[in-house]
């Protein structure tokens, strides 16, 4: 897209919303909206209090019902020791996880299934 053209459409785009901010400052539920929170926060100075001590003040459970519903770090289960033996020359090998240097060149060498039989544990 040339310059120009992005040019004009960005100007477009600026002049539709230029348009709709206009509609909403002649809307009657947005200046009731913005009355009240500007005589909200006037009061509020008035009297040294926060947002967030209005809403304890009214729903002193709120502050534990979003402790709740924040997402728990998972917890992982331990893997479990995992012991292979090689019936061809009595090697042992133990392993949490398939990631051991051993047990993958006995995989390549004899196959993934018939090391999995020689699992002792």
């Amino acid at each position: 897209m040339s310059r120009l053209a992005e040019y004009r459409k960005l100007e477009q785009q600026l002049a539709a919303q230029l348009a709709e901010l206009e509609s909403m400052k002649s809307d009657s539920g947005l200046k009731k909206e913005m009355e009240f929170e500007d005589k909200l926060r006037a009061l509020l100075g008035e009297y040294g209090f926060s947002l967030k001590d209005v809403i304890n003040l009214l729903d002193p459970h709120s502050v534990r019902r979003i402790a709740t519903n924040e997402p728990k770090a998972a917890v992982r289960k331990p893997r479990r020791v995992k012991v292979y033996k090689n019936p061809h020359n009595g090697e042992v090998v133990q392993t949490k996880g398939g990631n051991h240097r051993t047990l993958k060149e006995w995989k390549n060498e004899y196959g993934s299934d018939t090391v999995e039989s020689w699992l002792a544990q």
